[in-house]
């Protein structure tokens, strides 16, 4: 199969040094990668930590060039990255592992002058008739304001562009990751969050569970629980076999 993974964190940019974050290593993916290359499957994997698969051939010098390792760094890298892979090369499988960031930077204000927030009372205060806030820009906000505000927006969910508008038609998996919930709840909102994106399966952990185990569903018509050690096999022993009856 040709197949093709995302796998790591993005960066929100604030300025030219700072950026938004999340905590993912991009391990899952990795592992994901390595593992089906070793089965013999053509792998593309964009990651923001290629470090993670240095154990892999060199594409130079790799006969077969079964493994291309593409580099990202922010949200709009990997989301112009993925759009290209998809529309330009033809794969028989999706494996949208990263750890995309949900918010983007949308600017960086700090209190004008009797401008401030009453923490106490969670209000803005003003010696004016109303607040107001001044826009910090440059390659490098400054650090001399007493305290910033970071305006936040949603960012667009790559992996719901998958189908629809970028016309993926192969196999799809996407992963879920919930904090504070049980078993029973994770199930139930990782089958919904499939359905909504188009997916054929999906991957689902808490972050308490994530180093122990994670659901894989549906398989069968159920959700399968993997140890952790045993992910990357399972799944894609589970996408190989779809994708010979999806061929047959």
């Amino acid at each position: 199969m040709n197949l093709l993974m995302t796998a790591g964190n993005t960066q929100a940019p604030i300025d030219r040094v700072r950026v938004i974050t999340n905590i993912f290593t991009g391990r899952t993916g990795a592992n994901l990668a390595r593992t089906a290359w070793a089965r013999g499957h053509r792998v593309t994997i964009l990651t923001s930590h290629p470090e993670l698969l240095s154990d892999l051939p060199d594409p130079a010098s790799d006969t077969d060039r079964r493994m291309n390792i593409v580099p990202y760094a922010t949200f709009d890298d990997l989301a112009g990255k993925l759009q290209q892979e998809i529309r330009g090369t033809a794969y028989d499988a999706i494996f949208h592992a990263a750890a995309v960031s949900d918010y983007l930077s949308a600017g960086m204000y700090a209190p004008d002058v009797g401008t401030f927030f009453n923490a106490r009372t969670r209000q803005w205060e003003a010696g004016g008739l109303y607040p107001s806030m001044v826009v910090q820009s440059g390659l490098k906000i400054k650090s001399t304001e007493p305290e910033l505000w970071l305006r936040l927006v949603r960012a667009p969910k790559l992996v719901d562009r998958i189908r629809n508008p970028w016309n993926f038609a192969g196999l799809l998996v996407k992963f879920k990751l919930e904090v504070g919930i049980g078993d029973h709840d994770l199930i139930r909102v990782a089958e919904d969050s499939r359905r909504h994106s188009g997916a054929d399966f999906i991957v689902a952990n808490t972050l308490d569970g994530a180093a122990h185990y994670a659901y894989i569903g549906p398989i069968d018509g159920r959700y399968e629980r993997v140890a952790r050690r045993e992910l990357a096999e399972r799944l894609l022993l589970t996408v190989e076999h779809f994708h010979r009856n999806r061929q047959s």
